[in-house]
């Protein structure tokens, strides 16, 4: 599930701070609402007690995740300059296509993947594909369209 993923510093931070609210804040709501189902009587019949139940089925189960991705994941400091040299998970790369825009895109573990963001997983078929290059590299990706070239025209530290 979890063996083999990266996280880069900043994406294991803000984990650990989700890890953190769910386990002091939203865990500890919850008990008080199922508390407060149980008091009502008849659980068979209780919406409040059954739903409280779900969404503490779904909190444990994330709070679970979380953990075992912190214990297992492996994290990628930032980089130490300011001028990264090679693309690597924790880096932001921008690349282009021919005859389009040039886009921006940063490079996070597949935990951390928002496209919406510009994060992209290095476990994605353009991520995976532009590991290890350098600026002026092409790569090619393979995409349900058919082969796209990428020329990567900046790396620089993520931001």
């Amino acid at each position: 599930m979890t063996e083999g993923q990266f996280l880069t510093e900043s994406g294991a931070a803000e984990l650990r701070r989700e890890l953190t609210e769910l386990k002091q804040v939203k865990r500890p709501e919850l008990a008080a609402r199922l508390k407060e189902a149980i008091s009502m009587g008849d659980l068979s019949e209780n919406a409040d007690y059954h739903d409280a139940k779900e969404q503490q089925a779904f909190l444990e189960g994330r709070i679970n995740y979380l953990e075992t991705l912190l214990r297992s994941a492996t994290v990628v400091p930032d980089t130490e300059s300011n001028k990264p040299n090679m693309v690597r998970v924790g880096v932001e790369v921008t690349v282009q296509e021919d005859g389009e825009s040039p886009e921006t895109f940063t490079i996070v573990g597949a935990a951390e993947a928002n496209p919406k963001e510009g994060k992209i997983s290095n476990e994605s078929p353009l991520g995976s594909a532009l590991l290890g290059h350098k600026v002026g590299d092409k790569v090619q990706v393979q995409a349900p369209a058919g082969a796209l070239t990428f020329k990567i025209k900046a790396i620089k530290k993520a931001t």
